[in-house]
């Protein structure tokens, strides 16, 4: 796990300022080590985090045994032993014990079906000089993040967007604006800002080193696995289980060891469960202690913890750390957190550094085995949606059971299953900002069955954001989250499931629960879900938590004001103030927006040269 920059425009030589500045930007996320190749037409940045063979040999810029390529890589690839033998059977002769290499050398034997054998997470930069091209790609499911920057004839790929806010102005994005106030993240190739896009998971883009426009393709689509199939449920339960146990076995590649979060779900505690089922040692895990004990999972943290002889620690977690912590999050977001979990996870990960620099994590089961109360109440979603189309909503009744029909109105009920503020409230706050759902629900409306779209809409959109917070919580500490419930073999195994085993309705993650059955308590296994609730209406009426930024969004200097009815934020603060909570918008949303764009205007405009 590292971080990485590129840059390109035909003749030029980069200012050693530039890419010092750039490598400065990213130094949080490869303290061990960094590098800089520049040449005439390209520069590339590298910063290390070493965890598979950590020694200077397996650095970063990488050039082939021949000196025709060169590669900056971000990421693992955890089928990096296999690829090494294929490697060696073709008689390549491999210098170092990682997987670094493996890309490179393996580019090299294979081309670009390299990209069809990785199974990890990645993003890199290959520069191939025989053929006149860069070669960049992302992983297939987006786990690790991939921005790019155009300015004229330059063209930049960084992991993060602070980098290229050295080459392009901070300026938000309205569309992406729209959907962070509504969905809390920005779908597509939205990344925030004007100027910068994330480039899609799947992607690849091959560069001319003397000019010309980057071509892109996408050599994976994730939705292509989606296609129930009719497996029995014993022969899916089996399936699942050993694809599960592999990806988990493969996600402990590391030669500088492991820990573990542990929220005290069944996602996080059943890859605790697995990983010292099969190590045969002690696990170090982590978890966060809320001082609300109504939303605190302490209990069922300790069943596991107790169950397995885990080395354990909690890190004590309150409203004043939380608004203490909340700007930082926000800034290595690079946008409003999704959602305030992200403190936590930095805060977690900042204790959990001083034992590992790898941390495994239970993030990606709800969105691959339908754990939102949604895929509970689909059959409930996909009348309303029925109805919606047939009745105007604001024709029926303001009481139950039409009063969701009513928020959602006719838009894809798919598409705003996992929106759960007052949406009517946050439009009349913004009555200009209309999310662009085009992203949404185009993956949508590829598919018929609601289970099936509701499947895509939260593998291609929310999956994202939950990626995302992983991987720059994490490297904000300089440490390297693992997902095993977001890998490619898993996937296809999980996305041909029966609808009627995966999704049947009235319970979430039916599939995963017998598998957690086998080896967790049944009263975590089968309690209500609490999923990283945060008490914030509690913490934003303490003036010492998060209360202390109400008078952000009240003050002449509000960045949300421009885009607020006159007044707005005002009379949504004086109606929270006053006890009334229905009828406004998120007042955790606005902070978490305002904070944002306050970060945004201290950042330096690189001006026309942008050298």
């Amino acid at each position: 796990m590292c971080g990485l920059a590129a840059l390109f425009e035909p003749g030029r030589r980069f200012h050693d300022d530039l890419l010092g500045g750039i490598s400065n930007d990213l130094y949080h996320r490869g303290p061990d080590s960094a590098g800089i190749a520049n040449e005439p037409g390209y520069a590339l940045i590298f910063r290390r985090l070493s965890i598979l063979d950590p020694t200077p040999v397996a650095d970063q810029p990488m050039d082939s045994s021949d000196g025709s390529c060169t590669l900056i890589f971000n990421g693992e690839i955890y089928n990096y032993r296999e690829l090494r033998r294929a490697l060696r059977d073709a008689n390549v002769d491999l210098k170092t014990n990682g997987d670094t290499e493996v890309i490179l050398e393996g580019y090299r034997l294979w081309g670009q079906d390299i990209l069809q054998r990785l199974e990890g997470m990645y993003a890199f930069v290959l520069i191939d000089r025989r053929e006149g091209y860069a070669l960049i790609a992302r992983d297939p499911l987006g786990i690790k993040p991939l921005y790019a920057a155009r300015r004229g004839r330059l063209f930049a790929v960084a992991s993060e967007m602070r980098p290229l806010l050295r080459l392009v102005p901070a300026k938000p994005d309205e569309a992406a604006l729209s959907e962070l106030l509504t969905f809390g993240w920005a779908a597509g190739a939205q990344s925030n800002l004007n100027g910068i896009e994330r480039i899609p998971g799947g992607t690849v883009l091959q560069v001319p080193l003397d000019g010309g426009a980057p071509r892109e393709r996408k050599f994976f689509d994730m939705l292509s696995t989606l296609h129930p199939e009719n497996d029995s449920p014993d022969e899916a339960l089996e399936a699942v289980q050993a694809a599960l146990e592999n990806s988990i076995k493969a996600h402990l590649a590391s030669d500088v060891g492991y820990t573990a979060q542990l929220s005290g779900g069944v996602d996080s505690s059943l890859v605790a469960a697995i990983t010292a089922k099969n190590t045969g040692k002690s696990l170090a895990s982590y978890g966060v202690k809320l001082e609300d004990a109504a939303y605190d999972e302490g209990e069922y943290r300790h069943m596991v913890v107790d169950q397995y002889g885990l080395e354990h620690r909690e890190i004590a977690l309150s409203g004043l750390d939380f608004a203490d912590a909340l700007p930082s999050a926000v800034r290595h977001m690079e946008g409003p957190v999704p959602h305030g979990g992200c403190v936590m996870l930095k805060l977690l990960c900042r204790e959990a550094r001083a034992k590992s620099k790898v941390i495994l994590t239970g993030e990606g089961a709800d969105e691959m085995f339908g754990g939102y109360l949604r895929y509970a109440i689909w059959p409930r979603l996909k009348w309303q949606e029925k109805v919606a189309r047939i009745v105007p909503p604001t024709r029926l009744p303001p009481m139950w059971p039409f009063l969701n029909i009513r928020r959602i109105g006719r838009r894809d009920a798919a598409v705003f299953a996992s929106v759960y503020h007052d949406l009517e409230a946050m439009h009349r706050t913004f009555p200009g900002l209309v999310p662009n759902l085009a992203a949404r629900e185009g993956v949508s409306r590829r598919f018929q069955d609601f289970r099936d779209r509701l499947f895509a809409v939260d593998q291609t959109a929310y999956l994202e954001s939950l990626l995302v917070r992983q991987d720059k919580m994490s490297m904000s500490e300089s440490v390297e989250a693992r997902v095993p419930f977001v890998h490619l073999p898993l996937l296809k195994v999980v996305n041909r499931l029966p609808r009627d085993i995966r999704a049947p309705g009235g319970i979430t993650k039916p599939l995963l629960k017998k598998i957690a059955d086998k080896l967790l308590p049944a009263e975590l296994v089968h309690r209500r879900k609490v999923g990283l609730r945060l008490p914030y209406e509690d913490w934003i009426a303490d003036d010492g938590a998060l209360g202390r930024y109400l008078p952000l969004l009240t003050e002449p200097s509000c960045r949300l004001a421009q885009y607020s009815a006159p007044g707005a934020l005002s009379d949504a603060v004086e109606s929270f103030r006053r006890g009334r909570r229905v009828g406004i918008p998120s007042l955790f949303g606005l902070i978490n927006v305002e904070l944002w764009l306050r970060g945004l205007s201290e950042i330096k405009d690189p001006g026309v040269s942008a050298t």
